[in-house]
């Protein structure tokens, strides 16, 4: 047996992996990547696939970016790792400072974690630790949407909303108030390209809600402009702005999960600019090492951080840490991402691509085998349809894992969430490479829709 066999077979015999059916993961024939560079994966025969998930959407410079190696190789002649309770390391107090000078204002005190589910967890714990130390504990309730997805933890399973996910996990949930969708809820309106009133829909509902219950309510956790894991959902332009200004008429916190959308990826460093939000608590992650290590922070507002400081004997300190907050290795490399973004060419790079890429859609839209057909910044997600009936494919059918299987097959690496066929690069890819994306998901996807 080969070396590849051989691992092929330990996979299955020994590796759970995460959000797979392993009964079914050997019919598959898994791939194992060997190596990585610039926009490409490499499966151990040699096999190239151009990334096109950015590694589950945090790879942003590339892999193997010469810059981010040696700020690694660097870390690693010092020291790879040291605790931060009681104690610091350079990388972490340089990194913090770095994250609070380019965070919308207003955000002063960074809270390091491993993953974005974390970074949530933490802003979670933070927001309702805050209105008890202010005298306010009946503002205990947490306010999301129908399909939101922060993460796998419990605290953020339960500020989450995607049934096939989380609903085995109920029992063990915290109590929350769900809003529809702003996509779902304005979809015709904001088809129809009037994302005023597509926006206008939403905030009304929000609010009914604060306005009959905003004295109970601790904080609005909201994704960054676009809902991820339920299908890359865009929200209408004025969403998050106008959710800002009922959380501070209505005196609550305002959470902006900026996990998948940070870091340059809807085309501004954060999506929160793209409407001058200024949040409470934002939680940030995937991007922030450039896909290199775990890594998360949360960013908090002045009057949350001193709702915390008190003599040492009242014990109003934030009682949260893991093993491995602040580390030094994953925070040096964080800020060599942040270096290469302070250059000004990625950012300015952008705007070309996702016009690009927007462009290249068209080719996807009216197609008997493609619903709904979606873009923010430079993600995307294309609906993939039974051209018999115009439906989604039944669940257990599996569909477009078999077209991501093509696709992969053809060179390009992708996965889909439920029944769309998701587009989100590295910030580095090139417009060829987006032609070459676009191209082969098409051929995927038409030849792919007839089982």
């Amino acid at each position: 047996m080969d070396d590849r066999r051989q691992l092929q077979a330990w996979d299955r015999r020994y590796f759970w992996h995460p959000f797979t059916q392993m009964q079914c993961f050997g019919d598959d024939d898994p791939w194992i990547i060997g190596h990585a560079e610039g926009n490409y994966v490499y499966e151990l025969d040699g096999r190239r696939c151009l990334d096109a998930i950015a590694s589950l959407w945090c790879n942003v410079h590339g892999h193997r970016h010469p810059r981010l190696d040696a700020a690694l190789a660097a870390q690693l002649g010092k020291a790879a790792h040291s605790t931060t309770l009681g104690a610091s390391n350079p990388p972490a107090i340089l990194l913090a400072k770095a994250l609070v000078e380019i965070s919308p204002a207003g955000l002063e005190h960074c809270f390091f974690s491993e993953d974005g589910a974390e970074a949530v967890e933490i802003a979670v714990k933070m927001a309702a630790h805050y209105w008890r130390n202010v005298g306010r504990p009946e503002k205990q309730i947490f306010v999301t949407l129908e399909n939101a997805y922060h993460g796998d933890t419990v605290g953020a399973v339960s500020v989450g909303g995607i049934p096939l996910f989380h609903e085995v996990y109920g029992h063990l949930l915290f109590p929350t108030l769900r809003l529809p969708s702003p996509y779902g809820l304005a979809w015709e309106r904001f088809a129809a390209g009037d994302s005023t009133a597509a926006a206008a829909a939403w905030l009304t509902e929000l609010e009914s809600l604060l306005a009959a219950r905003g004295h109970e309510i601790a904080a609005l956790i909201l994704e960054a402009g676009i809902q991820g894991a339920a299908g890359l959902l865009p929200f209408p332009r004025g969403v998050l702005a106008g959710a800002q200004a009922l959380c501070r008429r209505f005196d609550c916190l305002l959470i902006v999960d900026e996990v998948a959308t940070g870091f340059g990826r809807t085309g501004k460093l954060f999506a929160c600019e793209w409407e001058d939000v200024e949040p409470d608590l934002m939680a940030v992650g995937k991007g922030l090492s450039g896909g290199y290590l775990p890594l998360a922070a949360t960013l908090a507002t002045a009057a949350i951080y001193q709702s915390f400081l008190a003599p040492f004997g009242e014990t109003r300190q934030f009682y949260h840490g893991h093993t491995y907050t602040g580390n030094p290795l994953a925070c040096a490399v964080a800020l060599e991402n942040l270096a290469i973004f302070r250059d000004g060419e990625v950012l300015a790079q952008l705007p070309a691509k996702i016009a690009r890429l927007r462009d290249g859609l068209s080719a996807f839209r009216d197609r008997p085998w493609a619903g709904a057909v979606r873009q923010f910044g430079l993600m995307a997600a294309i609906e993939l349809r039974n051209p018999a009936t115009g439906q989604a494919y039944p669940y257990g059918e599996r569909v477009e894992y078999q077209v991501c299987r093509q696709a992969r097959e053809m060179g390009v690496y992708t996965r889909p969430l439920g029944d769309a066929i998701t587009i989100v690069p590295p910030l580095s890819v090139t417009e060829e490479e987006i032609d070459t994306i676009l191209t082969v998901l098409h051929a995927a996807m038409s030849q792919g829709s007839h089982p």
